[in-house]
């Protein structure tokens, strides 16, 4: 995992790099430099020879950290053009360092430079053509700006909707793109839109929640020089998950010579209803398929042949006494309790109904008798909402809701309460001691300390009925490995939701997101797998 860091918590580790190191902030702009130009290189195949650069650049930092490299990219052989907004006399310290090594090089033709530009008619006439460039680099704002920006930056935030047919320029920014405010979610006004972000030693929460993050483009985080130790020792508690957090779990869960199905672990699941056969039959499958030892279905009587037809044959799918209109009932608390004593995990919820009063004492039951961590997803969070629950470190509550369940869950209405997302599921999970996951774009996964990982895999496509179920079946998977060979709870919930959405984005590319099922998600489990084992440490 990765920390998230706000704007005041970077400045630290930057003021920290240089007072205690001694590694100078003209140092750190020089790398910040030379990463962004590797990684711009990059996309130009290996080589910016000839490459026509336009770099546009405030008076600060962010602005010098532009014209740095506008000379790595003018050395690397590209025809650079800088935009200055504002005079040359007005930039300070290490920008106005880097602002006069390039306005020296113009004077000799190597690099074409300009300062003082209007800003509010330079973009805005027909005689400025974006496909004269094959990249336009936004280092205007970074990361210090608070406020919006004025209207006289609408015609710089909108070139890229000048771009044609995706016919020219790539649009990279440096460190976040200009307008938003680095440690808000939400933009406030006008945006710049990249292709690109190449923010520097660790992302802020701009660069990675949703909808600010649209704004942000594919996002690299470059080190540029400041110790891991400084970050790590940042009081931030919010952090972003990557492959290597994916990899680890399953190094630590792998399969020895002398693995067998009772070592692989036990996952319960007491899903579904007359109703919501699919769900049932989604969880099961999801669950089996995540490499766990055994998956045992409890589902209402009325329900358990179609599901038994559907579900993988490796499955066991156990009938339950039900309600009269097909749910599961609480009486079936025995058979539960019964098959629970020989699980190493138990998911409740997906598919079960929650209009009877009858199953909403059952899901109750389970939470208030449970011996093993319980996963509680769709009808059975909102047969407890609310309520006041509570977690515990030998038997963890791991609630799945998305945005409607959370509401329910905290008894409010209005969406608005919870626009910080980060700030709600983390204050949730403190308060009752349970492992929350928030789905939606860039699922949120807090724990009972505190901690909030926001995971980067996944895409819209996903925002279809089932791949919640999917999700509890991975999770209760997952769960069911790490109780026997003693892994992290919460570390293996972040493992999951990553590789769940790692499958979902396999799919995408599949099959689009549009005809993406499901189904499909889950039978992307394999190459998710397998593309996280790969990734080289």
């Amino acid at each position: 995992m990765q920390k998230v860091l706000t704007a005041k918590e970077m400045r630290e580790v930057d003021r920290l790099t240089t007072e205690k190191y001694g590694i100078p902030s003209i140092i750190l702009m020089e790398n910040a430099a030379h990463a962004a130009s590797g990684i711009i290189t990059g996309k130009f195949h290996g080589s910016v020879n000839g490459k026509s650069v336009l770099i546009l650049c405030g008076k600060g930092n962010n602005g010098g950290d532009g014209a740095a490299l506008a000379r790595v990219l003018w050395q690397a052989g590209a025809i650079v053009s800088l935009y200055l907004f504002a005079k040359l006399e007005e930039t300070k310290g290490d920008a106005h360092t880097n602002f006069q090594t390039v306005a020296s090089l113009s004077k000799t033709g190597e690099i074409l430079f300009e300062d003082d530009v209007p800003i509010d008619d330079r973009f805005g006439n027909a005689e400025f053509d974006v496909s004269k460039f094959d990249l336009i680099v936004d280092a205007v704002f970074g990361t210090g700006l608070t406020g919006s920006l004025d209207s006289i930056y609408s015609d710089f935030c909108g070139l890229h909707s000048l771009r044609k047919d995706n016919d020219g320029p790539i649009f990279v920014s440096l460190d976040i793109p200009s307008g938003l405010n680095s440690n808000r979610p939400k933009p406030t006004g006008i945006n710049f839109q990249s292709d690109l972000t190449v923010t520097f030693t660790a992302a802020k929460p701009a660069n990675v929640l949703p909808p600010a993050s649209n704004y942000n483009g594919e996002l690299y985080i470059a080190n540029i020089g400041s110790p891991k130790e400084l970050v790590d020792n940042s009081h931030s508690k919010t952090f972003l998950a990557e492959s290597q957090d994916a990899q680890s779990w399953l190094q630590s869960t792998q399969f020895s010579s002398d693995s067998y199905k009772s070592k692989r672990g036990n996952a319960l699941l007491v899903v579904g209803s007359k109703k919501y056969t699919g769900a049932a039959v989604l969880a099961g499958n999801g669950a089996i398929q995540s490499g766990v030892g055994l998956v045992t279905v409890i589902t209402p009587e009325s329900a358990s042949s179609a599901v038994a037809e559907r579900v993988l044959p490796e499955v066991m799918v156990n009938a339950s006494l039900e309600t009269e209109n097909g749910s599961i009932d609480v009486r079936a608390f025995g058979l539960i309790n019964k098959l629970g004593e020989k699980a190493d995990v138990i998911a409740i919820g997906s598919g079960l109904g929650s209009e009877e009063e009858s199953t909403r004492n059952l899901v109750s039951k389970v939470v208030e008798n449970r011996q093993t961590p319980v996963i509680i997803d769709a009808d059975g969070l909102n047969s407890l909402s609310p309520v006041d629950l509570k977690g515990s470190e030998d038997h963890p509550l791991i609630l799945t809701p998305h945005v409607g369940e959370f509401l329910k869950l905290i008894g409010i209405e209005d969406k608005e309460a919870i626009a910080n997302r980060v700030l709600a599921v983390r204050d949730f999970a403190e308060k009752h001691s349970v492992i929350l996951v928030l789905k939606g774009a860039r699922t949120l996964i807090a724990g009972p300390d505190g901690k909030v990982v926001i995971n980067p895999t996944g895409n819209s496509g996903l925002g279809k009925a089932g791949n919640g179920d999917n999700l509890t079946g991975i999770i209760t998977g997952f769960v069911a490995q790490a109780v026997q060979m003693n892994v992290g709870v919460f570390e293996t919930v972040v493992a999951a939701v990553y590789i769940a959405g790692l499958a979902g984005d396999i799919a995408e590319k599949k099959f689009g997101k549009r005809t993406m099922l499901a189904s499909d998600v889950r039978d992307c489990l394999v190459k998710a797998f397998a593309e996280v084992e790969k990734t080289d440490e």
